[in-house]
């Protein structure tokens, strides 16, 4: 029938050491003078967040409830066009919207933007827990067809004692669908990758072909449980179809490391670099709340450009894997 047709479409289109801190300099330097440069490999920021302002959520787009609304200091501060002028002056050329918590299951705010600038936004969309499985799959398709080019699962959203990967239930059944539809599901280990790491294991063995990614270097902090889920993390690399976004830098950092994360890089985007390979990592910000870090939002994407030398890796990990799973951009 035409949904099918339209999915079947949808799919084909998408497959279409020494101190950082000098290289890091150069990267900032680079990123202001983007727009006066020669034709560059594209940017993308593979993790961040868009909201409605108090006075859109007020009016057309609510928050999901009183609970959901969004720090005040950056409630105003995460709109698409706050956050176009934010990656004009990085030089990002793209971004994955991830469906916001403060919306919860109502994509409209995400849809309007990917709607109003399409060149630039794609989306992910928030998977509801609470669907049977039919019904999480029609949704997923329906919102595929909208454009949205991933899925996010939150576990946190499944009750509790429940799993992602349960038996006939609806994570499993969207987790597998998404393999079909050559649809990437990220993962929110929020609380530890430990606590998930047998969960995880159980989708990769139920779907093989879906790409699994593990958002904010897989929530492994600077600290000795951080130290062992790290550990486990290496171990996903043995997969093929997982892939981890170097996102959210300020997250992992314990309480031994800041901008501009010296020690992230060497204890864990280094070694990540050689388990996984930079074609199975992913530049991301985690916009709004990198605003509120040093060097905000531009100094994020300086800091991972000066990890990599200038060349294929680079190109990868800046934006040529978040293509490759998700589509193309067309900003540039």
């Amino acid at each position: 029938g035409p949904l099918l047709y339209c999915l079947m479409l949808s799919t084909m289109v998408k497959l279409s050491s020494t101190s950082i801190r000098p290289t890091l300099l150069l990267a900032l330097s680079a990123v202001s003078s983007h727009a006066f440069s020669m034709p560059t490999p594209t940017v993308i920021d593979s993790h961040l967040h868009v909201w409605a302002t108090a006075e859109e959520a007020s009016s057309k787009f609510p928050y999901a409830g009183p609970d959901q609304t969004p720090p005040p200091q950056l409630q105003n501060v995460a709109s698409p066009a706050a956050l176009l002028e934010q990656m004009n002056a990085a030089g990002v050329d793209g971004a994955l919207i991830v469906q916001p918590i403060n919306h919860k299951y109502d994509h409209s705010y995400v849809t309007n933007a990917m709607k109003e600038y399409p060149d630039k936004f794609k989306g992910m969309l928030l998977h509801d827990p609470s669907l049977s499985p039919e019904v999480a799959v029609e949704r997923l398709e329906e919102l595929v067809l909208a454009g949205f080019v991933g899925v996010r699962f939150n576990p946190y959203l499944w009750p509790e004692g429940k799993l992602m990967s349960e038996e006939s239930g609806s994570g499993a059944a969207v987790y597998q669908r998404c393999g079909e539809l050559k649809v990437p599901v990220g993962v929110m280990c929020f609380k530890g990758l430990g606590l998930h790491m047998e969960d995880i294991l159980s989708l990769i063995t139920k779907s093989p072909e879906t790409v699994l990614i593990l958002d904010h270097l897989g929530f492994c902090a600077l600290n000795e449980a951080g130290d062992a889920a790290f550990k486990q993390l290496l171990s996903l690399a043995e997969h093929p179809n997982v892939y981890v976004k170097v996102s959210a830098l300020f997250r992992n950092t314990g309480e031994v490391d800041a901008f501009p994360y010296d020690k992230v890089k060497s204890k864990r985007f280094d070694p990540l670099m050689k388990a996984f390979g930079a074609k199975r990592l992913m530049m991301g910000s985690d916009f709004p709340f990198v605003l509120e870090t040093e060097q905000a939002y531009k100094g994020a994407v300086a800091t991972v450009t000066s990890w990599v030398a200038e060349g294929g890796d680079r190109d990868a990990v800046m934006g040529g894997t978040a293509e490759r799973l998700f589509g193309k951009w067309k900003s540039r």
